[in-house]
């Protein structure tokens, strides 16, 4: 079940609607081939079986990608992720629960598409003062509450709205949102033929139900904690050099480090490296503890 068994995802959007032309060609299984299927990968490691149930449910990755197109990074890269998480599914997967693969395999998708994200917090600014996390894990939402999902820039009542909604500066609105923005309209057609569905058509439900406040209240908590937790590993030098490269709004270079700890550069470039490894692989665990626990449950209340 390696990566390269499933299909390629081109660069582009051009490679990207390629890729969702070729999954749609893979049939759906119905619950008892499914079953089936899953028995003989559990018992005889038929690779063949594994493959057959990770490609039906490449649909269900790219469903679930789509709804983090407003992270700033490269959605082929985030459905790649995804299908990690969805082979881990079916390795883990056990049939004789008598529950469907996707009620499963939806929680390791969103797990490794979000650990994805955190280990590119230094591209997208995760990192940063409390209102640009703010931002950068509420715009898309508020955006679409306001109905503001045209390309380009904001309408400045728009501005205006998302900013205080969110308690921020226009400014950093204007700013977080040409960073955030895809070069791709949602109601832009992912083929040239006329039947061919928009890149809406893709994308999660994003109404602000109550539940979804919710849950994406409690995830934004889920992401704090993680980190917090994950910091308790360091010790205070590597605390010290971790938040000043990795998480401050102006990151402090090499050299004044250097000169504040009394070591060379390089030694405080190695400390800085492995605190990140340190705190990625504590976040890592936790996020596939939180998958467990999940998973768990969901179980538990389906069997209910």
């Amino acid at each position: 079940m390696a990566r390269a068994s499933l299909p390629a995802i081109a660069a582009g959007e051009g490679g990207l609607s390629r890729y969702l032309d070729e999954i749609r060609r893979f049939p759906m299984l119905e619950p008892q081939e499914e079953y089936m299927l899953a028995k003989r990968f559990r018992e005889h490691e038929d690779r063949d079986a594994a493959h057959k149930l990770v490609t039906s449910h490449l649909r269900l990755v790219a469903k679930i990608a789509m709804g983090y197109r407003g992270y700033g990074l490269p959605i082929g890269e985030v459905i790649s992720e995804g299908n990690v998480g969805l082979m881990q599914a079916v390795k883990r997967f056990e049939p004789e629960k008598g529950f469907r693969l996707a009620t499963y395999a939806m929680w390791w998708i969103k797990a490794s598409i979000q650990e994805y994200i955190l280990r590119s917090w230094s591209l997208v600014k995760m990192g940063t003062t409390a209102n640009q996390k703010r931002l950068f894990f509420n715009l898309r939402k508020v955006k679409g509450q306001i109905q503001a999902l045209d390309e380009g820039d904001l309408k400045a009542h728009q501005v205006t709205a998302i900013a205080t909604k969110l308690g921020v500066s226009e400014e950093e609105v204007i700013s977080m949102n040409r960073r955030l923005s895809g070069d791709t309209s949602l109601n832009a057609p992912i083929r040239q033929e006329a039947d061919g569905g928009e890149w809406q058509d893709w994308l999660v439900d994003d109404s602000d139900s109550q539940e979804t406040v919710l849950a994406e209240q409690e995830e934004m908590d889920l992401r704090r904690k993680m980190l917090k937790d994950a910091m308790g590993v360091l010790n205070e030098r590597e605390r010290r050099i971790f938040e000043a490269r990795r998480l401050a709004e102006d990151p402090m270079t090499l050299e004044d480090l250097s000169t504040e700890f009394g070591v060379s550069r390089e030694r405080v470039r190695q400390i800085e490296v492995r605190a990140f490894e340190k705190v990625q692989e504590t976040m890592q665990q936790a996020a596939r503890d939180q998958v467990a626990r999940q998973s768990s449950r969901s179980l538990e209340a389906a069997g209910a």
